[in-house]
């Protein structure tokens, strides 16, 4: 038997906290050989620009994953009684309003 499902998900979590470790590090202000200041108006919008962007790419990562499964389950289950269209189109819903969250919430960070 091959498990090869199994494996990448490990790996694909170890690398997202990888890469979530490397930039916390990498925006540390005790790394930076300079005394303390206010931000100026380029570094301020490009964290709003990195908060929108991990806001909406993130809401649309999850709801794409969440899409899946809720996919393949509700294709299985119209497959067995095509009575049950339209609870899998709702259920379909609540996992695409994940997405749209996330670019209100995106919306709400650029506008501040």
């Amino acid at each position: 038997m091959e498990m090869k499902g199994q494996v990448v998900i490990p790996i694909l979590v170890v690398f997202l906290l990888t890469v979530g470790f490397a930039s916390l590090i990498a925006m540390s202000p005790a790394v930076y050989a300079q005394g303390k200041s206010s931000p100026s108006g380029s570094e301020a919008g490009s964290s709003k620009l990195i908060g929108a962007g991990l806001a909406f790419g993130l809401a649309g990562a999850g709801a794409g994953i969440g899409l899946g499964f809720v996919g393949a389950a509700g294709l299985a289950a119209i497959s067995d009684n095509p009575k049950m269209q339209s609870r899998v189109f709702i259920f379909v819903g609540m996992v695409e309003s994940i997405a749209i969250y996330g670019i209100v919430m995106m919306f709400i960070i650029l506008g501040q």
